[in-house]
Formats: C-alpha cells, structure tokens, sequence
C-alpha cells in the first residue's frame, strides 16, 4: 500500500535554453551534458546557476549512444558510433574545453603520450579504451571513480588510476583493466558499480555480485585457459538442465520463466553463472565473487502496456555517507568517502524495488505506480519517477537502514527510529508532457519532454488512465515552452529538506484536527522524521545555522511523535520514550503536553505513563517541583497503585508534599494490605513531617530482617546513585535516621544491597562517609566508625574473593591507623567485638597463646584494645596476605610491647623462626615457652634443640637474675628429652655445663629408649 499526501517537493523550474534538439541527457558534477540530436556535439550547462549558462561545448569522435560522468576524477564516458563500430571512450578534463578553442588529445588505454603527459592538466583529453565486444551499457562507482562496462556476455571493470607527470606538477587520469566477469545466461541491459558491488541487469532478471580484492598476487598468472574451461563446464551444465526442462519439441510456445527471489547466500543456487578472469597488470590484485541478490520477474499485463514493455529498467546502486574517513598516506585512492549503507533499486513500469545490500539483504520496500513509469531516479531523500505526462516523488527508507548502522542504540529505550518496513508515500504530482528523460543531481531534477501527437485512441487510453488515478493529488500542468519546437529541457528544483518537513508538519495538523490517535498522523511524522534524519546523516557539512536548524527541527518531530506514542492504543506505546528522550524535552514539559483537557473523557495514555515510569526509575539531578511532583502522585494513585513506593522513592520527588502523599499511602494500605516497602515510604514521610514518634511505630511494626528484605525491594529509600552532575551515590534522610538511631539495621541493609548486586563497594562507601557521626575523624580523611562496622559486616557475608582481599586490606589500614592515632573522644564503639567477629568470621582467626602474655589489659582503652586483638586477629587468620600488610606496620613502633607483638607475629607468619626466637628472648622471655609450644610444632620441632636450647644456655650463663630463664631452659629440656634419643641428648649438652643440671633429663631421656 502507498499512502499518498498533498505535500510539494518541488520548488521552481527553469527551461535550459538548448538550441538543439537534446538526444541524451546526463548530469553530474555540478554539470548537465547534453547530447544533441544527431549524437556527435555535447553542450555542457552549469546547474549551480541561475539560469542554467553554458559552461562548454565540444564534438565527439562519434555518434553518442550512452553517456555517463563519474564525480571522483570528473570524466565523462560514452558509447560511441562510427562506421558501423562501437568505441568506449573517456574524456576527461572537459572543463578547459571553452567553445572548441581549446587542443584536444587522443590516447588509448595505458599510452601516456609526451603531448599528453605534458598538457593532461590544461587541456581536454579523450581515451581511447580497446574492447573485444561491444559494449552496451557502463556504469562509473560513486565511491573509487572506477569505471564498469557491460557488453553482450562480459562485464569489464577498469579500475580509475591517477599518474602524476615528470615534467609539470600535474596528476593525468587513466585506467586499468582489473577484471573481466563472464556472464552466462544474462545478456546485459544495464549495469551498475559502487564500492565493490555490481549490479546487472537483463530484461526481467537483476543479478547482484560483492566484488572484493583479496592479497596480492605471487608470480604471473595466465588465467585464460582455467577460466575457460570452468566457464564452459558451466554453460554445458546450463544447456543440458534447459534442454531437460524445456525440449526444442515446444518451440512453438512461449515460455515464461517462473518468479525467483534468492537472497544472500541463496542467491549462489541462482542459474546464471559467473566467472572471474583476472587481467590486472600492475597493482596483481585478486578478486573474488560472491553472490547476493538474485530477482527474476514474470512478465505480468497490465492495462496500457505489451509485453514488450514489462522490462525492467532504472538500475542504481545508491550508496549512503555517514562519515568521512581521511586517507592513509600514500594510498592512491580516489574518495575519502567510505558508504555505511549500500542499496540496490530496480524497477518495473508498474513496481519498483528497494533492497539494501550491507549487513545481510533485505527487501526494504516496494513501490507500487499508478501508471506506467519509464524511468526512476533514488536519491538519499525521495524517489522521482517519471510517466508520459507526469513526475512523481517517493518516499525513500534509506535513512532508517542507515541510521541502524551507524547507531548502535537506535530501537532501544533511549533511542528510536521508525522501521525500514513503514509503507511508502507518495507525494504531489507534477504533470509536464511527453516526458522521456529524467536525471538527478543534488536538489536538481533535470527533465527532457518531447510534446509527440499521438493517436486518438491512445489519448483516450491515457485519459481514462488518468481518471482512474483521481486520487493522485495533482497539480496544474505546466505549459509548454513559447518556442515553437515540440521539446522542452526542464531543471526542476526540490525544496529544502526543512521546507518539506515543515509542510508535512502542517499536513499532519489536519490529521490531528480530525484524529489524534490515527495511523495517518503518525506515519506522516515518520515520514518527516526520516526526511530529517536523511539530512542529518549526509557526510558533506551543513553551515552552522542550517546545522542548528535541521537539529531543532528533529527535537520537534522527536517531540511529536512521542506524543503521538503516548496518547495511542496498546501498541507501540513504548516508542513514547525513546522519542520525548530524544526531544529533549523536561519531564514537566512533557507532563503538560500530555496533560488532558477539563472536562476530557481522555485520561492520560499508556505511552505517557511508561514514559513517566521509566523516567522516575532513573536516577537523574533534575527534581520535580512540589506542583508537579504531587500530581505524579495522584497519576499514579489511579493508575498504577502498586507503583507509588517505587514512585515515592525516587529522587525526582524530593519536593513532593510528605502530606498528601502520607494520605495516599494510607489509603493504598487500607486496600491492598500491609507491604514493608509500603511501611517504609510512610515511616519517611513521617521522618520529613517531623513526626519521630509515629515515624518510629512505624519502624517497629516489622524485625529487622523484614525490613532489610524490604531495603532489597526497593533500594532507593535508602541510597540515591549518581546522575548527570552527581558523581556518586548519595543516602537518604530515612539512611542519615537510621546512622543514628538504628546503625546495625543500616550495615545489614547496605550488605544486602551488595551481596544482591544493588550497590557497589566504592558506592556504599560513600554512603556511609555522608552518614558517619565521626566528624572530626572525616575532617582528618579517616573512615567512620560505622564504615568500618560496614567492611566487618561485609567480610562476613561476602564470598566474592577479590572483595574479601580488599576488606582485608582496608581494615588492617584501618585498626593501624586507630593504634597509631591514639584515642579520639569522638569513637564510638564497634558493632562487633574482637571475640564477635573470631567466633563468627573465618578470615579472623584465635589469638595465639604467646599474644595474650604480650598484651597486658592495663596498658591500653577499649578502643586501643579492641583495635589491637582485631589486628592480631587478622594476622592469625588463613586470608590476610603478610606480604600486603607489611609495609603499613612498618609505622609501628616496636617500644610498645603490643607493638613488638605485631612485628614478632608478622616475623613468625613470615618463617622466620630463628630471629622470631631471638627478639622474643629480647624483649620478653616469658613468653618464650608459650611461643615455642605454638609455634615450633610438626615440620619445626628441631628448632627447640637447635635454636632454643642454646640461645637458652648462653643467656642462662650470662644473666644475673636468670630465674625466668632457667624456667624456661627446664621446660626446653622436658621437651628435648622426650624428642630426642640419649646420644643425641649427650650432644646437645653444653661443654662447661653442670651435669647433675643434666642428668635428670638425661636419665629421663635413656629410660624412654630402654629395649623392651
């Protein structure tokens, strides 16, 4: 179906003042040549211009039969005739050509002659290009400025080099034969080249190719006899399937092929074989093929046309721009320009089709003509058609396939963008008469009408064709020139993008005049939407206020077609968001646009509340003023009850008022029941009324556990994440109470959170920086108490190993510092003890024995206390890495006995056994026995006899007061005399020693080892 809308695309016109009959007609680099009727002169005519002036006229070598320029390297290429033979020429530097005085140099193909090379840069040139069939159609790529030409069974492509003179600073065009593409079965009508596609088309088959070069090349090939052969095979296997299926018995009839649409990498099992013969001589470029569109029509008869006429025609392969890309240094290319999109049209004299090639093939739309179409033109914006006595404009869908590629968040919630499936429209029509050729360049539409009499019964043919197309919006039919010959050259221009999508803008106010929900408002607006967006996505820079303007305009139409979502049915009422997001509009802005009239049956639509749902569930720094934030309140009372927690909670309602909304709450519990998120939301909006008794009979209606459950629920009553301007996570009034009044329900919420993936560490963090009390440990950069009851906390509940490594970490820092800082009158006490946490976390282990004789209750507070056995306790535990924490002791000093105890615990974690022994004999030797029963054990049981024993007999022997070693000597002695057997025991004795000191353990020693 083809929508069709009374809007104009057309701006003005202008006759180009042509003396003679034109017979072809192409335009392009700003340029519009014309072949004269007889085919041996082209005229060249400036269309950037008023008035279309002459630029430059020059003969051909023959008579024009095709013609086509090429806007990389700026040549023109024709068929030519002369004396019965057909040439393939390319003229190039045209522009110097100024009223036929200028010299002209002929070369062929590779000859750069010296005249030639010494006057390629001011003086026209015409290239010779030897072919071994004739050529029937050419085609030049919009992307290299190659050049592909079509002949009866062979298309040959020449890739566009450029040579730079030896004597002039100046770069001379020529061509090189790349690759010739053998066709079987397809005799080529047209041809089209762009970016390595190629295009071919017979009368009622398209057959698109992928041509890629792949690595260079080893050695000279000579392809000649393989492609043959693999050719001929081909073409055998082709004859023996036709001559199967269709023997020549049935000669007689005709044979219509049968419909075929093959797509991708279907499009290989197509019957039309291709093979590669590669001729490049210089760049040894290889090529492969791959096929990826294949189309063969039925002829169909339809009213006013033969049989003959049912062929396809219009072949283009459009390319669309999205970005330019600079060229690497040294690379010989001649566009900068890279395609994000490649489409392929093709069309009937009844349909036209539009597929899109890039990124899988896809039919992206037909269009269906009223009458029949002789010739068809794709630009980025429209499609221009042209009839007998008519021009018509399309619809086109390429910025939708574009705006796909270059966007990746196009079709999610923060982006949208009408399919590539929307239906067509058509647009006003322009009648002129006998129309029979149509070019495009930019906003210039260039027609060529011959006013030829026609027969009275094909007048009335065409009259009654046109009265069955009434609903074809036309306009008057122009006149004919006053010249007195019968033919005409127009230069219609198109209005500016803007200026269409303006007047489709006031169309559609119709539509929503009469239907404010219908489908033909919003495909209207998808339709200036895409036209917008067309704009947009053109690479060549707009200046600054067309820029400005064309992006305005796109935030309106964003704009408009959100609400045209909002206030629709059940259907694609998501679209709404995307759409206002990309508007740019505030939610306030958007509120009142949707805001039903008094008196309105109309409630607010299912697109506006998804819209102001998701808006409210995002975390943003724009806050709704008390106005609007109470009637998100009452939106949501009838509508969508269950979501006003979720609504209450968001930091978008900071000014709602804690009164009105108490009352709505009451009411949604009185009746959907009691919830604890519900109980939350109304004990904050006591909090902000003041109101601290009610505030906590509200609290106390549920255990802690409950409410930690219903944090889980709904996170933000307690913590706010950054948005926008907002760096960081931000916590509630309700989370700032409860630091203060209830802070072991606000660790196990936070952990919850985390464990449950609602909040990071470095997040959570900052809550808790924003909530502790300890002010002046924050104004010295220290962490709150309740930060580090948080990290406890989490130690216990996490399992995640990283997280558990960096706890650790944190926490010997933390109790580090606490011992160096002294006491702070402003500490409040842990949540856990030291013994809480060793009987509850396995990263905390029990204290060494020797530690408790070290740590003498009397010296330190609780805090230092605390602080000191949480430390040991670390130390003693499987988790923390001594290698991390190492460096943060070295702070300590050792004078303090509980400082020694850390380094001697570290020391001992380390291995260092012997030194560990030493600095403990040192410093404490009471301790020395405690250690050694704990420490010296299993695999370092020797050290008591190598180490201890000794160190014990020389500093026995040295001492004055010597009683606490002695002690320890006899219980060193107890253990070595059970470890060891008597001549070992002998060994070990000291030389100077006093053996009745021995002999007990001796004795002791022999009666463990007596024979049995």
């Amino acid at each position: 179906m083809v929508h069709v809308y009374n809007c104009h695309p057309f701006a003005s016109q202008q006759i180009v003042q042509v003396e003679q009959e034109p017979g072809l007609v192409c335009c392009g680099g700003g340029a519009l040549f014309v072949v004269t009727t007889g085919g041996c002169k082209v005229e060249v005519y400036n269309l950037e211009t008023e008035g279309c002036p002459l630029i430059c006229r020059f003969a051909s070598m023959g008579t024009v039969r095709r013609i086509q320029h090429s806007s990389i390297g700026d040549y023109l290429v024709t068929i030519e005739e002369k004396n019965s033979a057909t040439y393939l020429r390319v003229y190039t530097n045209w522009r110097h050509q100024a009223e036929e005085k200028s010299r002209v140099g002929v070369r062929l193909l590779g000859h750069l002659l010296r005249g030639a090379s010494v006057w390629g840069g001011v003086q026209m040139e015409i290239i010779e290009i030897p072919l071994s069939e004739h050529p029937v159609s050419l085609a030049c790529c919009a992307v290299t400025g190659d050049l592909l030409v079509g002949c009866e069974n062979t298309l040959v492509l020449f890739a566009l080099s450029r040579t730079s003179s030896q004597t002039q600073d100046l770069s001379v065009l020529d061509f090189e034969r790349s690759v010739i593409l053998h066709l079987s079965k397809l005799t080529p009508k047209q041809v089209a080249l762009c970016g390595g596609y190629v295009a071919v088309q017979a009368e009622l088959e398209v057959l698109v190719l992928k041509l890629e070069a792949t690595a260079e090349a080893t050695g000279v090939e000579e392809p000649s006899d393989s492609f043959k052969s693999d050719r001929n095979q081909q073409v055998r296997r082709f004859k023996d399937r036709k001559s199967k299926n269709y023997p020549e018995e049935q000669s007689d009839f005709l044979l219509v092929p049968k419909h075929q649409e093959l797509l991708g990498d279907r499009a290989g099992a197509c019957d039309v074989p291709v093979s590669v013969e590669q001729t490049g001589l210089e760049d040894r470029r290889r090529y492969t093929l791959s096929y990826l569109l294949f189309r063969r029509f039925t002829p169909e008869f339809f009213q006013g046309c033969s049989v003959e006429e049912t062929q396809l025609h219009s072949l283009q392969l459009h390319p669309v721009f999205t970005k330019i890309i600079p060229l690497s240094p040294g690379k010989q290319s001649a566009s900068v320009d890279e395609p994000a999109c490649m489409f392929c049209f093709f069309s009937l004299p009844n349909a036209g089709y539009l597929y899109s090639l890039r990124g899988g093939v896809e039919l992206l739309s037909t269009y269906q003509y009223p009458e029949k179409v002789l010739q068809a033109v794709l630009t980025d914006h429209l499609l221009h058609v042209i009839t007998r006595n008519a021009l018509q404009s399309f619809t086109v869908r390429c910025a939708a396939a574009a705006a796909r590629v270059e966007d990746p968040y196009i079709d999610t919630t923060m982006k949208a963008c009408p399919p590539c499936s929307l239906e067509v429209c058509a647009l006003r029509m322009q009648l002129f008469i006998g129309l029979r050729t149509l070019c495009v360049y930019g906003r210039h539409v260039v027609l060529l009408s011959t006013a030829d009499t026609e027969a009275p019964e094909e007048a009335e043919r065409h009259t009654q064709r046109r009265g069955l197309s009434r609903r074809w919006t036309i306009s008057s039919p122009k006149e004919t020139s006053p010249v007195g010959h019968g033919w005409n050259l127009y230069v219609v221009d198109t209005v500016p993008p803007i200026t269409l999508y303006q007047e489709m803008v006031e169309y559609s106010q119709r539509y929503a005049e009469t239907n404010p929900q219908g489908l033909s408002l919003r495909h209207l607006l998808s339709e200036a939407h895409l036209l917008l967006r067309s704009s947009l996505l053109e690479s060549s820079e707009h200046r600054q206020t067309q820029r400005e303007e064309l992006e305005e305009a796109f935030r309106q139409n964003c704009a408009q077609l959100g609400d045209s979502f909002s206030r629709g049915g059940q259907k694609d009422y998501h679209l709404a968001l995307p759409y206002y997001r990309m508007s740019g509009l505030s939610v306030t802005e958007v509120m009142s646009r949707n805001r039903p009239l008094p008196g309105s049956p109309h409630s607010y639509g299912p697109g506006f509340l998804f819209y102001l749902k998701n808006y409210l569930l995002e975390e943003t720094d724009q806050s709704l003023s008390q106005e609007d934030a109470d009637e998100v309140t009452r939106i949501f009372s009838q509508s969508e009850p269950s979501m006003l927690v979720s609504v209450c909670a968001s930091p978008c309602m900071m000014n709602v008022d804690p009164a009105a909304t108490l009352q709505i709450l009451q009411r949604l519990e009185e009746t959907a029941g009691e919830a604890v998120p519900l109980t939350i939301t109304m004990a904050t909006m006591m909090l902000r009324l003041g109101n601290m008794a009610q505030y906590t009979e509200l609290m106390e209606r549920h255990s802690e556990m409950l409410l930690v459950y219903g944090f889980i629920e709904e996170p933000r009553l307690l913590l706010h994440a950054g948005g926008g301007k907002r760096p960081q996570v931000c916590p509630t009034a309700l989370a700032g109470q409860l630091a203060d009044s209830q802070p072991g329900l606000l660790v196990a919420a936070m952990v919850a959170l985390h464990e449950n993936n609602k909040v990071q560490l470095e997040p959570a963090d900052h809550v808790f920086k924003k909530t502790g009390t300890d002010v002046c440990l924050q104004e010295l950069g220290c962490e709150s108490s309740l930060q580090v009851d948080f990290w406890e906390a989490m130690l216990m509940a996490s399992s995640q190993d990283a997280v558990i490594q960096e706890l650790l970490f944190r926490l010997a820092s933390v109790y580090i510092d606490r011992l160096t800082a002294g006491e702070s009158p402003t500490q409040h006490k842990s949540l856990k003890s030291a013994d809480d946490l060793i009987s509850c976390c396995s990263h905390y282990g029990a204290l060494y024995p020797w530690l408790t004789i070290l740590n003498p209750a009397h010296a330190s507070s609780y805090q230092h206390q605390e602080a000191l056995h949480k430390l040991q306790s670390l130390l003693c535990g499987p988790s923390l890495s001594i290698g991390n924490v190492a460096p943060l002791l070295e702070s300590l000093s050792e004078e303090t006995l509980w400082g020694f105890s850390l380094h001697l615990l570290c020391a001992t974690r380390r291995g260092q056994y012997g030194r560990s022994i030493e600095r403990l004999l040192d410093r404490c030797p009471q301790a020395i026995i405690a250690y050694a029963n704990h420490q010296l054990q299993d695999k370092h049981m020797a050290l008591w006899w190598q180490k201890l024993l000794p160190e014990l007999c020389s500093r026995t022997r040295a001492a004055a007061d010597n009683g606490v070693l002695l002690g320890a000597l006899k219980e060193t002695l107890v253990v070595v005399a059970m470890e060891t057997s008597p001549a070992e025991f002998l060994e070990l004795l000291p030389d100077d020693g006093s053996a009745s000191y021995f002999l007990p353990h001796l004795l002791t020693c022999a009666q463990r080892h007596l024979p049995a």
